[in-house]
C-alpha cells in the first residue's frame, strides 16, 4: 500500500500542513505539524524548480562517470538545502541533508513524522527509515536537539516490526516492499542495540535481529533469482531501494553485500526500461499520477541523480536522499554506461521474467503450512489462490487481520467463510471466486520492452487475461515526459483501485513484437464479491497537448513527438473527450478550450492496436500514416485479428491462439531472468552478466560462487 496514490497536495511551505492523498482508500496519509511548530531561521519558503532532463549524458568512461555522479550528488544535496521538505509523508527524509550539512532541521516536521510512526499508521515503516538513518549516520549532530534524538529512539523501540507481534492495527505489512522495509528496520536496529528492550515484541534487540535475518536473506535471494513481484514499479522501487540502502549502509558485511547486489539489479531494471527520464515500462504496481507524468514517478529523483535523466521533483521519493547520503553504496559505472547506450540503441529488445508461481512452491523451498511461507505468498498478494487460501485465513486469525481495515470488505463474510473452512471447502471457493477476489495477485510475469532513440514500447505478455486487475499497468508507449499512451478498462470512477486510470477492472491479453502491440479486452461484468465491473468500455490516455501533432485518419489516431510516431486504433467507433473531472464525473465532450486527452471505445469486448515508428526508419509522419492506415486489417470471429504490418508482415492474434508475426510464432512465456543487449541471466538467476560501454559487471549468488 502506498501514500503515492491519487490525491492533491497541500501548498508548499514550512508552516503549512504536510498532507498527501489523505482521502485515498479512506485512509489518512498525512503528517500534521504540532501546535507552535516553526521552521528554523533561514528555512526556505518555496521549492526551487528543477528542469526535467531528457538527454542521456555521453559515456566517457568510469572515471568521468564517478566525477559526474559526485557532482550531481553535491548538486542534489544543495537543491535539498534550498527547498523546503515536500508536503508529503516522506518529508522527514529531506531534513537529513540539512543535518548532514550542519544546518538546523525543521524539528516540527521531524516531530510530525515521529507522531505518525508512534501512531502506527499505515506506511509508518516508510517514515521510520528516516529516523534509523538519523540515529545511526548522524548520532550526535549539534544542530539536532537531544530531546528529538531521545524521542526518535523511544519511538523506534516501541514500534511494531512484524504482524505476529501483539496488538491490532491497520498496517500493511505483507506486500513485497513492506516486508523488506519492516525486516530491515528490525534487523539493523536489533543488531545495533542488542541489549535494548523492544516493547512491541517484548524481546531484546539481539533476538529481534535474529528473527528478522532469515526473512531478509530469503527476500534477497528470491529477488536476485526471480526478480520483483511488484515488477518495474515506478512507485515501489523507491521503497525497495530505500530498504536496501539501509542494509548496505548499516548491516553486517554478508547481508550488506547481498543487499548491494539486489540494489544493483533494481537499478539495472530502471536503466534498461527508462526512456528520456520516463520509467515508461509495464509496472506490476503503479498509480494514475505516476503513469501520466514522469515528474511524479517516485523513481525520477534517483534516476536523475544516477544518470542525469529525470527531475528532482521531491514528489514521492525517499530513495534519492538515502542514495545521496549513503556512505557505502557506489553506483556501478556499468549501469550509467548502459543508460547511455540504451538511449541510442536503434532497436533493442529486452525480455525479462519476474516472480514465481504458487504451484511451484517447492521449487523455492516453500510450503503451504508455515506462516513465514505464507508471508512470502502474500508478497505476491496471493491471498485467494486455491493452494494458499487456507494459510491466508490462518494468518488472518493469528495476526488479527480481521480487524485490519485492508480486509474490511471480507468481514461481513467471516462466519460463512469459517463454515466453508471447517468443511474443507475453501480451495473450491477460491477457484470459484478467483477471477474477482484474486485480482491483486502477481505471479510470474514475462515482460517485453522494445526501445529506439525515439520511443519505448513495453508490456507484460499474456498476463492474467480476463482476471480482475488491481494496480497492474500492463502496457505503455512512451515518446517523452508526458507524451505517453496506455489503455485500461476502468474499474470505477473513483475510490480504491482499480479506478478510472489505475489498474484494470478486467485484465487484457496483450502480445507485443518489437514496435507493434495488440491488446484484447473482454470485460467480465458478473457480480463479484470484492468488485463488480460496472463500466462496459475501454479507454486510452492520449494527451494531445503533450504531443507535437495528432491526426485522425482511416479509423486510426496518429500522434507525433519529435521524430517518434504513434498509431492507435480500437476495433470500431471511438470518441475523444477531455479526462474526467476531479470529482470523478465524466467531463463530457472536449470543446471548452482544453484539447482531448482520452479516447473512449464502448463495448465489453474490444481490440486495441498500438504501433510505433520513427523518422529514421519510416520516413515522414505523413508517410508513416499512409503506410499504417493503408495496411490490411481484418477482424475475425470473437476476439481475433489479422494485420499486415508494413515492416513485420502478417500479424495474427486471438483470445486463445498463439501470437504470430511474419509467419513465425513468437513465444509469450518462458523468458530469461534477463535477456537484452546489455544484461544476461537464465531464470532463475544464479549469475547475472552486465556489459556496456567497455564496462563489465558479474553478480553471483553466494551459493553459486
Amino acid at each position: 500500500m502506498s501514500p503515492a496514490a491519487p490525491g492533491a497536495q497541500s501548498p508548499e511551505g514550512p508552516r503549512g500542513g504536510f498532507e498527501l492523498s489523505s482521502g485515498y482508500d479512506g485512509r489518512d496519509f498525512s503528517l500534521r505539524l504540532g501546535p507552535g511548530a516553526r521552521a528554523p531561521a533561514g528555512y526556505p519558503e518555496a521549492a526551487e524548480p528543477d528542469p526535467f532532463a531528457e538527454e542521456a549524458p555521453r559515456w566517457e568512461g568510469a572515471a568521468a562517470y564517478r566525477a559526474a555522479y559526485e557532482a550531481r550528488r553535491e548538486a542534489y544535496l544543495g537543491y535539498c538545502l534550498r527547498s523546503p521538505a515536500p508536503p508529503n509523508l516522506k518529508a522527514p527524509f529531506y531534513e537529513l541533508p540539512r543535518i548532514a550539512a550542519g544546518r538546523p532541521p525543521h524539528e516540527g516536521i521531524l516531530g510530525a513524522g515521529l507522531d505518525y510512526v508512534e501512531a502506527r499508521k499505515d506506511c509508518a515503516d516508510f517514515v521510520a527509515h528516516a529516523y534509523l538513518r538519523l540515529l545511526l549516520q548522524f548520532p550526535s549532530a549539534p544542530s539536532v536537539s537531544p530531546a528529538l534524538y531521545g524521542r526518535a529512539e523511544a519511538v523506534l523501540l516501541g514500534f511494531k516490526y512484524w504482524p505476529s507481534e501483539p496488538g491490532t492495527d491497520s498496517l500493511c505489512t505483507w506486500t513485497e516492499n513492506h516486508q523488506i522495509l519492516y525486516a530491515s528496520l528490525a534487523y539493523v536496529l536489533g543488531s545495533r542495540m542488542p541489549r535494548a528492550a523492544f516493547a512491541s515484541p517484548g524481546i531484546e534487540g539481539a533476538e529481534l535481529a535474529a528473527r528478522a535475518r532469515p526473512r531478509i536473506l530469503r527476500w534477497l535471494s528470491l529477488r536476485f533469482r526471480t526478480g520483483f513481484s511488484e515488477w518495474l514499479s515506478n512507485v515501489y522501487y523507491d521503497e525497495d531501494l530505500t530498504a536496501l540502502l539501509t542494509l548496505v549502509d548499516f548491516a553486517d558485511p554478508e547481508v550488506a553485500g547481498l543487499a548491494r547486489d539486489v540494489a544493483t539489479l533494481l537499478l539495472l531494471d530502471l536503466a534498461q526500461h527508462s526512456f528520456r527520464g520516463v520509467f515508461g515500462s509495464t509496472h506490476g504496481r503503479s498509480y494514475e499520477p505516476q503513469k501520466k507524468e514522469a515528474r511524479l514517478e517516485a523513481t525520477s529523483d534517483a534516476a536523475k541523480l544516477l544518470w542525469g535523466m529525470g527531475a528532482w521533483s521531491r514528489h514521492d521519493s525517499m530513495s534519492a536522499p538515502s542514495l545521496a547520503l549513503s556512505p557505502r553504496f557506489e553506483p556501478p559505472p556499468v549501469l550509467a554506461a548502459l543508460a547511455a547506450a540504451a538511449a541510442e540503441a536503434p532497436g533493442a529488445e529486452i525480455r525479462q521474467r519476474m516472480g514465481i508461481r504458487v504451484e511451484e512452491a517447492g521449487r523455492w523451498g516453500l510450503g503451504y503450512e508455515d506462516p513465514e511461507d505464507g508471508m512470502v505468498f502474500l508478497s505476491l498478494e496471493a491471498y485467494n489462490h486455491p493452494r494458499t487460501i487456507g494459510l491466508t485465513f490462518r494468518l488472518m486469525d493469528e495476526y488479527r487481520w480481521w480487524e485490519n481495515e485492508y480486509f474490511a470488505p471480507f468481514r461481513p463474510y467471516r462466519r460463512a467463510l469459517g463454515l466453508a473452512r471447517s468443511a474443507g471447502l475453501l480451495p473450491l471457493l477460491a477457484r470459484a471466486l478467483r477471477r474477482d477476489v484474486d485480482r491483486n495477485c502477481r505471479e510470474e510475469a514475462d515482460l517485453y520492452s522494445y526501445r529506439t532513440p525515439d520511443y519505448l514500447l513495453s508490456s507484460a505478455q499474456d498476463c492474467r487475461f480476463r482476471y480482475g486487475g488491481d494496480q497492474q499497468s500492463i502496457w505503455q508507449a512512451s515518446l517523452g515526459p508526458g507524451a505517453v499512451c496506455f489503455v485500461t478498462h476502468p474499474g470505477g470512477m473513483g475510490g480504491h483501485s482499480p479506478d478510472y486510470w489505475t489498474g484494470n477492472g478486467s485484465m487484457p491479453r496483450v502480445a507485443q513484437s518489437r514496435n507493434l502491440l495488440v491488446a484484447l479486452y473482454d470485460i467480465d461484468t458478473r457480480p463479484g464479491l470484492y468488485r463488480t465491473n460496472r463500466l462496459a468500455y475501454t479507454h486510452a490516455w492520449l494527451p494531445e497537448e503533450r504531443f507535437d501533432g495528432l491526426v485522425e485518419e482511416g479509423g486510426w489516431l496518429f500522434a507525433r513527438r519529435g521524430r517518434g510516431y504513434l498509431a492507435l486504433r480500437p476495433r470500431g467507433a471511438y470518441r475523444r473527450v477531455r479526462d474526467r473531472c476531479p470529482g470523478g464525473r465524466p467531463a463530457g465532450e472536449a470543446g471548452a478550450g482544453a484539447p482531448p486527452n482520452e479516447v473512449v471505445a464502448e463495448g465489453r469486448r474490444n481490440i486495441w492496436i498500438c504501433r510505433l515508428g520513427r523518422e529514421a526508419e519510416e520516413g515522414s509522419f505523413a508517410e508513416f500514416r499512409r503506410a499504417i492506415a493503408g495496411a490490411r486489417l481484418e477482424y475475425g470471429p470473437g476476439l481475433s485479428l489479422r494485420f499486415e504490418d508494413p515492416a513485420q508482415g502478417l500479424v495474427e492474434f486471438s483470445a486463445s491462439g498463439p501470437f504470430r508475426a511474419g509467419g513465425r510464432e513468437l513465444p509469450l512465456r518462458g523468458y530469461p531472468r534477463y535477456g537484452s543487449p546489455w544484461a544476461r541471466a537464465a531464470f532463475p538467476a544464479e549469475r547475472v552478466e552486465i556489459e556496456a560501454g567497455g564496462e563489465r559487471l558479474v553478480l553471483e549468488r553466494p551459493e553459486a560462487k
